[in-house]
Parts: structure tokens; sequence; C-alpha cells
């Protein structure tokens, strides 16, 4: 299967992945990252091969948390570039500019630094799993008001059944696998 990200990016993705029936609750397909992430050279490839794809054509990456931390810090230092990190409500020092999202049931925000963001640079926005979009279209919007490109938001995993892609149909999205 061919996907944004390549295809041996998928086949890693998912040679590296646990699936977990009701997880966090009844219902739920949980598809875990974490036995990638332990796989040393499994989780190296992924990084050297997201480099590849995006090196030259972005200045900055933003990982949204948590786990998108995880993929933007190696990928910034392999790409030689700064990262920039997009926090829930409450857990940047200040100054902060932050965006609310709906949610299933409620609302949430996510807030960055501007000064960590330069006007003008290219920014690429990476996360694990693409589900409703609310976070990554907050993220967008974020990096917008700070006067950057987005050039793509990238995941690792996009569940396509929860129409994440219909809320950022103004920006580039790139996934490994979509379940």
């Amino acid at each position: 299967m061919s996907t944004e990200l390549g295809d041996r990016v998928g086949e890693l993705i998912k040679s590296n992945l646990r699936e977990i029936p009701d997880f966090p609750e009844p219902g739920v397909l949980f598809r875990d990252i974490t036995p990638l992430l332990a796989n040393g050279d499994a989780f190296q490839e992924l990084i050297e091969s997201l480099a590849e794809h995006y090196r030259g054509r972005i200045d900055a990456v933003a990982g949204l948390e948590s786990r998108g931390f995880i993929l933007a810090a190696p990928l910034a230092i392999t790409l030689g570039i700064g990262m920039i990190t997009v926090r829930k409500a409450g857990k940047l020092p200040g100054p902060v500019i932050g965006v609310d999202y709906q949610l299933e049931y409620g609302e949430a925000r996510m807030e960055l630094r501007p000064d960590s963001v330069e006007a003008g640079s290219r920014v690429l926005i990476i996360d694990d799993v693409l589900a409703t979009g609310g976070t990554s279209a907050a993220a967008v919007e974020l990096i917008k008001r700070c006067e950057a490109e987005v050039v793509a938001v990238a995941v690792l995993m996009e569940l396509d059944a929860l129409h994440g892609r219909e809320k950022l149909t103004h920006v580039c999205v790139e996934s490994g696998v979509v379940f």
C-alpha cells in the first residue's frame, strides 16, 4: 500500500505496531507505537526515512504533545533544524498564544511560544495519529499566526473513519498508514 510518506515508512509502522482491543475503553482498538520506539533499528530507519522525505523542504519541526515530541526531536536533530513544541494549555511558560478547539465532549486548547517560530519559516507539524483533526488544525492555526508556512502535517497513522483530513483541507496531510 503506497502512502504519502512512502511504502517503507508504512512497512516500519505496521511491522512494529501493537494492537490493543478495548483500550482505553470498550470498543476502541488502540494502536500502540511503543514497539516501534523500542526497536532501535526500526526507529532510526523511520527517522532517517522522514528526514530524507523532508530534507531541504522545512526549516523547523513542530511536535504535538506528547508523542509528536518523540518524533520531532530526533527528526530535527537529523536535519540540523529547530524543534517547536506545541503543548496543551498551561504547560508552557508565557508569553504564549493559543487556539481552542472542540472535542467530542467539550473543548481543549493548544499553545505555543511565538518566539520559538521564525516568521517566514517552513514548518512541518508532526504527530503519531490523526484522528478527528482538532489538535492538528489548532497547531496549523498557531504556526500561521506566527507568520510561518505549514509545509505539511505528517502523522504515522491516520484513522480514516474519524475524518480528520476534513479539518485540514487547506494544508498537505501525509500519513504513514491509514486505518
